[in-house]
């Protein structure tokens, strides 16, 4: 979705309100995807010398635990507000995603906010103990493992390691 975020700058008296679905289920999130279009709501209001942007963001994350692999499903709720002069539309290093005819791409934004907003290692819960690196089970689901030599790497391809440190 685009917003003629010059125009409003120029001509705008009255707020603008948009509710819209971001469909970023072809975006590349690195570890997650999200299940489902991400709900938005988008508000720009006149201000003295520019304009307030708000971004209302519900976005459910699809993912694994990094350290169990079990599945996540959690939702995230978010918002964010920003202040736009005419001169932040000018300068070409401005932070929000707008092309050179001051058009500002609500969907890049949403997807922008959505990376800084879910962490980069998702768990399905802190204290989350992972998977035993002998029997591959959830160490929670009562693995109880020995390692014979806990000197000893887990993994043979691994001793290169341990007779590097000595």
């Amino acid at each position: 979705m685009q917003f003629d975020l010059r125009s409003f700058l120029e001509n705008a008296r009255v707020p603008y309100i948009a509710h819209f679905l971001a469909d970023l289920s072809q975006a590349d999130f690195g570890g997650f995807h999200l299940a489902a279009p991400a709900e938005c709501d988008f508000t720009a209001t006149p201000t003295a010398d520019g304009a307030a942007l708000l971004l209302c963001v519900k976005a459910q994350v699809d993912a694994e635990c990094a350290r169990c692999l079990e599945p996540i499903h959690t939702g995230y709720d978010f918002q964010r507000e920003y202040l736009v002069r005419m001169r932040d539309v000018e300068d070409p290093d401005f932070e929000l995603p707008c092309n050179e005819k001051g058009c500002l791409d609500l969907d890049e934004l949403v997807y922008q906010e959505v990376i800084f907003e879910v962490p980069a290692v998702l768990l399905c819960s802190p204290d989350c103990q992972g998977l035993c690196p002998i029997c591959g089970k959830k160490k929670a689901a009562g693995c109880t493992c020995q390692p014979a030599d806990s000197a000893a790497p887990a993994d043979a391809r691994l001793s290169i390691l341990k007779q590097l440190l000595s």
